[in-house]
Formats: structure tokens, C-alpha cells, sequence
């Protein structure tokens, strides 16, 4: 339990990272955070801690009491997003397509896939988000140094650069806890984060 999802939101409610529930307490614990529950009303630690574990919510057990997890926490004084740019990197190759084989459509796990130059390096197709794909060994080595069209396969979709923060792409999906859904989903997102008119 102490190592499952907390959503932690910005000062302006936007969110900007995923850590675990120890974390969470933590922050809460230093006052550097504060805990929202579902009629987004803030809690510091020891109001948070004065609340009654319902049964419908994860707690974990201290030596007096249960004590309710917070599945999103707002932190006090920091009201930065994270850097909109996605790192070009294997693992969040491997997100953004899913772990799935760009020529075949099949899942795997990520030690049995590759990274396949769409556009081969030797016909001078460059290393970037437009032209790295996921591919199974066995479509890479039925590939080889051709383009797709040249070895009569075809891509599932046209690799692009995501738009996506990586965190909260590959996290949220696995575990999307009902808290979160007002501050991951675009629509209750902009309803909480439109600027007022006085």
C-alpha cells in the first residue's frame, strides 16, 4: 500500500508528478502539502489523520489507528508544470507505443522488444521520434536495412513526437484511481484550470 499512486498537484491544481503514498505522508507530515478529498476540501496531516477510514478507502494501519491514504495532494508553494517536452529515450519509445510491435500489432514485454529505424540509418533515416519504432526480433530481422514498403510490411500508425508528460501516461493507465480523474481528464481539467472572469 505504501508504494501505490498519489496524484500530487501544483498550487493551481494542475497536476505535475505521481510518487508513492510513504512520499505523500511525508510532505504532508513537513506541511509542505496538503491532502483533497473528493469535495476538494484541503487537509493538513493532523486533520487528515483525525478522519475516519471509511471502508470504501485504502488506509494503512498505524499503532493507534488507520489512518485514510490520500490519493491526491496539493503541494503549498510550488506552482511550476512539469517540462512539456518529452525525453527521446527508449523507455518512453516503448510508451508511447505501447510495448507493441509498430509491424505486427502484437504486445510484449519490453525485454523482447527493439527499436527499428523506419527510414534504415544506412539510407540516412535519423534517430528520432519520427522514425523509431517498437519491433518485435522477428519483424526487425524479416525488416532488415529496407523501408517497410521495400520488405512488404506495413506500420500500425505513423511514429510521431508525443504530447504526452510520460508519468502520468504510463502510471495513470495502470491505475487510475477515481480522486484522480478531475485533474488528468482534459475536460474536468479545463473546467478547474479556465481563468475566471471577475
Amino acid at each position: 500500500m505504501l508504494e501505490t499512486g498519489v496524484l500530487v498537484l501544483n498550487r493551481v491544481y494542475q497536476p505535475v508528478h505521481i510518487t508513492s503514498v510513504r512520499r505523500a505522508f511525508t510532505l504532508l507530515y513537513q506541511g509542505v502539502a496538503k491532502a483533497l478529498d473528493e469535495q476538494f476540501q484541503l487537509f493538513d496531516f493532523e486533520s487528515w489523520s483525525a478522519l475516519a477510514a471509511a471502508a470504501d478507502h485504502d488506509s494503512i494501519g498505524t499503532v493507534g489507528r488507520r489512518i485514510r491514504v490520500p490519493r491526491v495532494i496539493v503541494l503549498l508553494a510550488y506552482e511550476h508544470l512539469p517540462r512539456a517536452r518529452v525525453r527521446f529515450s527508449r523507455f518512453n519509445i516503448y510508451a508511447r507505443d505501447e510495448n507493441t510491435c509498430q509491424y505486427c500489432g502484437r504486445r510484449f514485454r519490453r525485454a523482447e522488444l527493439n527499436l527499428d529505424h523506419v527510414v534504415p540509418r544506412s539510407r540516412g533515416g535519423s534517430t528520432n521520434w519520427e522514425n523509431v519504432v517498437c519491433s518485435c526480433v522477428r519483424c526487425n530481422l524479416r525488416k532488415g536495412g529496407r523501408t517497410p514498403e521495400e520488405a512488404g510490411m506495413r506500420l500500425l500508425r505513423q511514429p510521431t513526437r508525443p504530447r504526452w508528460t510520460p508519468t502520468f501516461r504510463s502510471r495513470a493507465r495502470r491505475a487510475l484511481y477515481r480522486e484522480w480523474r478531475p485533474f488528468l481528464s482534459l475536460a474536468d481539467a479545463a473546467y478547474w484550470n479556465a481563468e475566471l472572469l471577475e
